[in-house]
């Protein structure tokens, strides 16, 4: 009998590059993301009132770092636990920004971004029970998740030990498409998925509520913070001038940290009761120990140990910003020493979503927005990067066409 030899070192390697090639050309969700027929908004807005599968009109990019571009793109029927959504509104968030210019990895192309959406049910899946048509509901960062795993069970779905699906630019293995996002006249997402929408809030408010609201909300939720707290939100841009209004609105007295004078006024029409700067080190020292909370929001690189030392003993430094080369070596003894917890927060689940939507209503918290038209997105992207908007801008989907 003949003896079998191992494949040799050089057969084996293309071996693995056979079956390697093989695998990045059969993956789903590989290749171009599908667009449709050129249609009205009007005739996107009729179809999606079906309920059957339809176009919607959006915008998004052909290729990584270009312009915003009108497209038509496929949106899937609704099957029995779907809700479909004509978009009234969808925030602008930063994220949007890095994906579609390569910042964060290579994309499937087009890419319709977008992940902070309010709009009204258009039409429903036979087996929905939590949405009908008329309201008014939000989706946020993830639109799907396994629903069975610890995370899911939990209500923390972003953590699904599976996956969760992202709103946009995420393979929905449920549906074996591609998610595309709120730029656009119309979504379809699972009703699990899917917020209530107070009626006593602004509907286009409410949009960035749903991704920096959440990050915000839910570390300050979690620190326990109430009347007779002390907290300091550093850096007062999208997600900072939540992080006051929601802390103000939960009894805490506010104090903003910042680089920039100029900003003391809009700090106290936020509702803050002072500002710190931190470029003045004698202010920053008489201020060590102060704080029961303090929240970074600050997207730039700078020095957290200063924030640090702001926080009383056991206190919380609540990380919700995310500088380009990461945050600056922590000094462990501030830590060790002083009994402090470094806390970082990524979104929220959807009860604890829904929790802040309630709790914003009741409290009458709203995003400061400025709303932009379909044709100036590209404006308002490269004025966002710039950090020239008080303080989130949100898309008027009435203008796509």
């Amino acid at each position: 009998m003949s003896r079998v030899l191992p494949p040799t070192p050089s057969a084996l390697l293309a071996l693995r590059r056979r079956v390697t090639l093989a695998a990045s050309t059969t993956q789903p969700g590989q290749g171009d993301n599908p667009e449709a027929a050129p249609v009205s908004a009007a005739e996107a807005r009729a179809a999606a009132a079906t309920g059957a599968a339809h176009p919607a009109v959006a915008r998004g990019v052909r290729t990584l770092g270009g312009r915003l571009e009108a497209l038509t793109i496929p949106r899937r029927a609704a099957d029995p636990h779907d809700v479909v959504i004509d978009v009234e509104f969808c925030g602008l968030c930063h994220s949007d920004v890095h994906a579609a210019r390569g910042e964060w990895g290579n994309r499937v192309l087009p890419l319709v971004p977008g992940h902070e959406i309010v709009g009204r049910v258009a039409a429903v899946g036979s087996a929905v029970t939590a949405h009908a048509v008329g309201d008014r509901v939000g989706v946020g960062v993830v639109v799907a998740s396994c629903r069975e795993c610890d995370a899911c069970l939990r209500g923390q779905e972003m953590f699904c030990e599976a996956g969760s699906v992202g709103t946009y630019g995420a393979w929905d293995r449920f549906h074996a498409e591609r998610t595309q996002g709120g730029y656009a006249t119309s979504v379809v997402v699972a009703e699990d998925f899917v917020l209530r929408v107070p009626g006593s809030l602004d509907p286009a408010a409410v949009a960035p509520l749903l991704c920096a609201g959440i990050t915000t909300y839910s570390p300050l939720r979690k620190a326990g913070v109430g009347p007779g707290d002390r907290v300091a939100v550093a850096g007062l841009g999208g997600l900072g001038h939540l992080a006051v209004k929601l802390a103000v609105a939960m009894g805490a007295e506010v104090t903003v940290v910042t680089t920039n004078p100029a900003k003391a006024a809009d700090a106290a029409a936020l509702g803050a009761s002072g500002v710190l700067l931190s470029t003045d080190a004698g202010a920053m020292a008489a201020a060590a120990g102060r704080f029961h909370v303090v929240v970074d929001a600050i997207a730039a690189e700078h020095d957290v140990n200063v924030l640090l030392r702001a926080l009383r003993p056991g206190g919380s430094l609540l990380q919700v910003g995310l500088p380009p080369a990461g945050v600056e070596e922590v000094d462990a003894s501030l830590l060790v020493r002083n009994g402090l917890s470094l806390v970082g927060s990524k979104i929220g689940g959807i009860p604890e979503t829904q929790e802040m939507l309630d709790f914003c209503a009741e409290h009458g918290v709203g995003t400061s927005i400025e709303l932009v038209d379909a044709e100036g997105l590209d404006e308002a992207w490269d004025r966002m990067v710039a950090g020239d908007v008080r303080y989130r801008f949100v898309l008027d989907a009435a203008t796509l066409a």
